[in-house]
């Protein structure tokens, strides 16, 4: 397969996790998946690539749901190139959240019926089926576009407790696997600055605890009802029974809202949209306690809309020095993963993947998040300066590009590469044979 040159190192850079069959096999479907529109299937992979009339086309199934490599050494090689890429210096900001895949099919073991985001609001809730992935990507700033881009790198499948229990196996929840994945971040980033950014379901305090075990920040919302005390008071002389753990109950942070005397200051900070807005906030350190886990040391913020269009929130660290405007632009980072699950929707088929094999389901949706972190390399590859040629329309200027923009320009590449060979003496002339038309046209037409 002719691949541009720019790319090639790019793509190696993956080699070592896969035997060389295997990863020459791993390529095509690769390159397929990129080139490919509509379902991301096997077999459209194939079609997109020219690859109808291949009589070992099973084989390219086997990369999926029987060749040995490890999931986890892929996400590896992938993070430790979007930092050297991106983030070769200073703090990595990670963001994490679960996404549904909606399946159906008795074949699914790990299938289970979870609450759909997109479906439900405050009032209704509606569950719907399929297998629910936690992801973590790497927040950074390109320079085709002003907004944040949220790079998946690694995907965990989770499971309900009923399906745990039909499984045969200890029900872990999402804090527990959350703490498992920053044992390996750890590992993988050593003496890197590491801040984890997610919603509401990881404001747990065994997680923080966790976290700050392997020095890493974890930064999410605080419900504004959350037992927060002051640290224990040194005991002078003799004292009978335990130590407390914790000293006085500090008021909640809605009563700390209302009160005169709480100090407020105002402050421009990063906001939704690649914007800037202006907030109020207090802030204050604390112990953050439940009967029966070991305080957490955190840092709350209150923060608040000057003009009252928006609700009262509350965020904490787990790094009590860390400022709070940090805090504040450290949790909008969070949002860009959100787009990028809508995105990988749109643009790369994501819930249209049709395995049956749990070995394939459990590598098919983590590859198809990681090939949208492996587009934007291979953009930064064709375009190491960052100006990418954009579409313009005359409805429709453009300022900066959009994944779609991204993911046209590479597939543009990859087409002139694999379908066009350029004559030596007269170069504005392009050779393209019979087997190459037939498989721009199906690229096309189905």
């Amino acid at each position: 397969m002719l691949l541009p040159a720019e790319i090639i190192p790019v793509l190696a850079h993956f080699a070592p996790a896969f035997t060389t069959p295997t990863y020459h096999k791993a390529l095509v479907l690769v390159v397929g998946a990129i080139l490919a529109k509509g379902r991301r299937t096997v077999t459209s992979a194939l079609r997109a690539v020219g690859h109808t009339q291949t009589a070992d086309w099973a084989k390219y199934h086997h990369v999926l749901n029987r060749a040995r490599w490890s999931g986890l050494q892929v996400s590896h090689l992938l993070l430790t190139l979007l930092v050297a890429t991106w983030q070769p210096t200073g703090q990595v900001t990670i963001a994490v959240d679960e996404t549904l895949e909606r399946r159906w099919g008795p074949q699914i073991r790990k299938r289970g019926h979870w609450r759909d985001s997109l479906a439900s609001s405050r009032q209704v809730h509606v569950s719907s089926s399929g297998l629910r992935w936690l992801v973590f990507a790497l927040v950074v700033n390109v320079p085709w576009t002003p907004y944040a881009v949220a790079l998946p790198f690694l995907s965990v499948l989770l499971t309900t407790p009923q399906v745990s229990a039909q499984l045969g196996r200890p029900h872990k929840t999402v804090a527990q696997v959350t703490g498992q994945a920053v044992a390996w971040l750890r590992r993988t980033l050593p003496g890197r600055a590491l801040h984890l950014v997610g919603d509401g379901a990881y404001a747990v305090i065994a997680l923080g605890r966790q976290c700050q075990r392997y020095q890493v920040t974890l930064l999410a919302p605080l419900r504004l009802d959350a037992r927060l005390f002051e640290p224990p008071l040194r005991a002078i002389g003799k004292r009978i029974g335990r130590p407390p753990v914790v000293g006085a109950r500090l008021p909640n942070l809605a009563v700390v809202a209302l009160a005169p005397t709480t100090c407020w200051q105002r402050s421009r900070v990063p906001w939704y949209g690649g914007t800037h807005t202006i907030v109020d906030w207090a802030t204050g350190t604390a112990l953050w306690y439940t009967t029966g886990t070991p305080p957490l040391p955190i840092r709350w913020v209150l923060v608040r809309d000057p003009h009252g269009q928006r609700p009262l929130r509350a965020f904490f660290s787990t790094e009590p020095a860390q400022a709070a405007p940090s805090i504040i632009a450290d949790f909008v980072n969070r949002w860009p993963l959100e787009v990028t699950f809508e995105e990988a929707r749109t643009h790369l088929g994501l819930e249209t993947q049709r395995q049956w094999n749990d070995l394939a389901i459990e590598r098919t949706t983590p590859a198809l998040l990681g090939l949208f972190s492996l587009i934007v390399l291979l953009a930064q590859a064709l375009y190491p300066t960052g100006g990418l040629p954009l579409a313009q329309a005359a409805w429709y200027p453009k300022t900066h590009a959009t994944f779609h923009d991204v993911l046209a320009l590479v597939r543009r590449r990859l087409w002139q590469q694999y379908l066009f060979q350029t004559d030596a003496e007269s170069p504005d002339l392009r050779f393209i044979g019979t087997q190459q038309v037939e498989t721009l046209l199906s690229a096309v037409c189905y």
